[in-house]
């Protein structure tokens, strides 16, 4: 089952980066106006997990600089999402809000929505 996992992972790594699409085009003030606003945001992602990259294939598409933590990789980064987000489950959008918490997103697909509705291009 090990060598599945590896080779589908490979596959999908290597197919995204064969078809990685084009980020938009902003003015310099427009991207670091978006730039600042995604500076509160952290992505808790596997590399090879199919969900994940779909998730960072909008945040290209839309040119959304966003922090990633590979939670398979990094023991701190696997704590900090048991610890805040509850769950050992990934992609998982960390967003920092007003009161100087944290909301935790877990599913791409609310988390893909969340990043179209609030940084359309």
């Amino acid at each position: 089952m090990r060598v599945v996992r590896w080779i589908l992972g490979s596959l999908i790594l290597i197919f995204n980066r064969l078809f990685a699409p084009r980020g938009v085009k902003r003015s310099v003030d427009s991207q670091a106006s978006i730039d600042a606003q995604t500076a509160g945001l952290i992505l808790y992602q596997y590399e090879a997990c199919p969900f994940c990259v779909k998730v960072r294939r909008v945040m290209k598409r839309q040119s959304l600089h966003i922090e990633t933590r590979d939670a398979k990789r990094s023991d701190s980064a696997r704590e900090e999402l048991l610890a805040g987000g509850g769950q050992l489950k990934v992609p998982c959008l960390r967003i920092e809000n007003t009161a100087g918490g944290a909301d935790w997103m877990y599913e791409s697909s609310h988390i893909i929505s969340y990043l179209n509705q609030r940084f359309t291009a």
